[in-house]
């Protein structure tokens, strides 16, 4: 029997009941509106809240992910340990990732050839309970049909080490890059907004050494995101913006979210 890393966040983050999460998966895609898109999205970030707070943005990115189901079979995923000291990123003890969906595979052959890599460790407890990897999940499966995911908990990072892991596991047409990360935290509403916004503006610049850890839990893998697409020739794009004072919370304090994707070729949508 294959080691599975069995769902934490169920019932929590999301809905734990299997009709009720893909009913919940399927209208937040299905609200989002994608017009004129023809250049293939190679990588993206998208945030990781519950999904009544951040789950309709991340949506924006998981439908253009739905509209390319025929030909992503993997997807690599970086999310910030938040429950962990990591030095560099760690990968998971375990070939398989559980839901209320189901299980999704891991891709073991890119998980032994990130190892090869010393930035890149095995970590049972950096995974034991990681939300910023896990609610990714039910978006992809319900996105996407056959496919299996490289989940990486990053932790303490230079962003040149981690854009070398995600380099190393950028594949081709079939492989979709993914970054896990929430943006400003527990600022009011007017200050999050702005804080929100300058961050945009440097993802959308390709500037990873002005990104902050305050300014975003994923700081470290966004930084090195940005370092990847700029070598590959991305071109990165917002697709959503707000925070939870917009979605589903009060505005004394707010938590930031924002969807990007990166486009392979010379203009992005």
């Amino acid at each position: 029997m294959r080691t599975v890393r069995r769902a934490a966040l169920a019932g929590a983050f999301y809905p734990s009941n299997a009709a009720r999460l893909s009913t919940t998966v399927d209208e937040l895609m299905s609200a989002v509106e994608i017009s004129g898109e023809s250049l293939p999205l190679k990588a993206a970030i998208v945030p990781h809240a519950g999904y009544v707070y951040s789950g309709a943005v991340a949506a924006s990115t998981y439908a253009r992910l739905r509209a390319a189901q025929d030909r992503i079979r993997r997807a690599v995923i970086l999310g910030p340990s938040h429950f962990a000291r990591v030095n560099g990123l760690a990968v998971g003890k375990f070939e398989a990732m559980q839901t209320p969906l189901g299980e999704v595979s891991i891709d073991v052959e890119s998980v032994k050839r990130a190892c090869e890599l010393p930035q890149v460790l095995e970590s049972a407890e950096a995974h034991s309970r990681e939300h910023s990897l896990e609610v990714q999940l039910p978006f992809l499966q319900r996105a996407l049909r056959e496919f299996t995911v490289v989940p990486l908990a990053v932790g303490d990072a230079d962003p040149e080490a981690v854009a070398e892991v995600i380099i190393a596991l950028w594949g081709g047409e079939d492989t979709v890059i993914l970054v896990s990360s929430d943006l400003s935290h527990y600022l009011p509403y007017e200050l999050a907004s702005k804080a929100d916004r300058r961050t945009a503006g440097r993802v959308l610049e390709l500037r990873p050494t002005l990104i902050p850890n305050d300014d975003a839990c994923g700081a470290t893998a966004i930084n090195g995101l940005l370092l990847a697409a700029a070598k590959k020739g991305l071109r990165p794009a917002l697709l959503d913006l707000r925070n939870s004072g917009d979605t589903a919370g009060p505005r004394s304090e707010v938590v930031g979210y924002g969807s990007f994707a990166f486009y392979e070729g010379r203009n992005a949508a």
